[in-house]
Formats: structure tokens, sequence, C-alpha cells
């Protein structure tokens, strides 16, 4: 199976990452090879490690993450990968901004994947708790979940 997967939150330092890595423990649990990455819409944060609470509960859940670095997404990502996913609508609306008009990954809204969670959006823990990040692990896990389910049909 050759599919590409990107994910992109605004700074690529809490959600995106965390998606990128619930997804690269699927995949491996299903023995699917996927292309995974994250990217951020904002330039705040490139070369950045994840923030210290997403390195945390990818942590308390078997996957190191400390050697992701933020990244900004660019319409090459739109050629690169087959599905690009959102991680809340503002950065849809940037992604398809940012989009070439021949550029052929198939976009969408993450959560859109997720039964009963359709338009929603992944939860944003930056300025909130630290349980805020566990929230998010559980919004992105049942995501990757779901994609898993999808591509192994």
């Amino acid at each position: 199976m050759s599919v590409s997967v990107l994910f992109v939150c605004l700074g690529n330092i809490c959600r995106s990452p965390l998606a990128e890595a619930a997804l690269r423990a699927e995949a491996e649990h299903a023995g699917l090879s996927i292309k995974v990455d994250s990217a951020g819409t904002g330039d705040w944060h490139v070369d950045c490690p994840p923030d210290n609470r997403a390195q945390a509960v990818a942590l308390r859940n078997g996957i190191d993450i400390s050697h992701y670095r933020g990244r900004q997404v660019t319409p090459q990502d739109f050629h690169r990968f087959d599905h690009i996913f959102a991680l809340d609508a503002e950065n849809l609306k940037n992604l398809r901004r940012i989009r070439p008009s021949d550029g052929t990954a198939n976009l969408r809204l993450l959560m859109d994947i997720v039964p009963g969670r359709e338009g929603s959006s992944v939860t944003d823990p930056y300025f909130g708790e630290d349980a805020g990040f566990d929230e998010t692990w559980a919004d992105v896990t049942k995501a990757a979940r779901a994609l898993i389910e999808r591509l192994k049909d």
C-alpha cells in the first residue's frame, strides 16, 4: 500500500504532531506502511520540537515524538501527499487558499472521518491545561483508527 497522509494545524507543535504519532502507531499495529507527516499553516514554530505537553502525552501512550520538528505546509505538499487533513475549520480554510489549482491531494477536515464527529475540530490544547492534551490525543487516536479502517477496505 502506498498512501501518504499530512496532518495540518496552526503551529505544528501540538495537534498535528500528535495526529502524526497516532496514525504511525495505528498503521504499525495494523501492519500497514503509510507515509505520514505533519505541518502547520503558520511559521512560528518551524524547526521547533513539539510542545512539552504534547511530548508527554505521546510518551504516556508509548510514543516518543521528541525528534519531530515543526514545519510549514507548502504548495508542493498538495502534490506530495494523497490526503491532507486539517485539524480545524480555520486551517482547512487556509489550506484551501494555499492549495495550487493543480494540487492532487484529497483535502478535508480530520474529524469528518469519525462517525458522529463530522464538522468538528480536534481540540486545541495549547492555551489550556495539561488535560487538554489527553483530549487531543483521544481525538486524533479515534481519527487514526477510523482512517486505518478506511484504508484497509
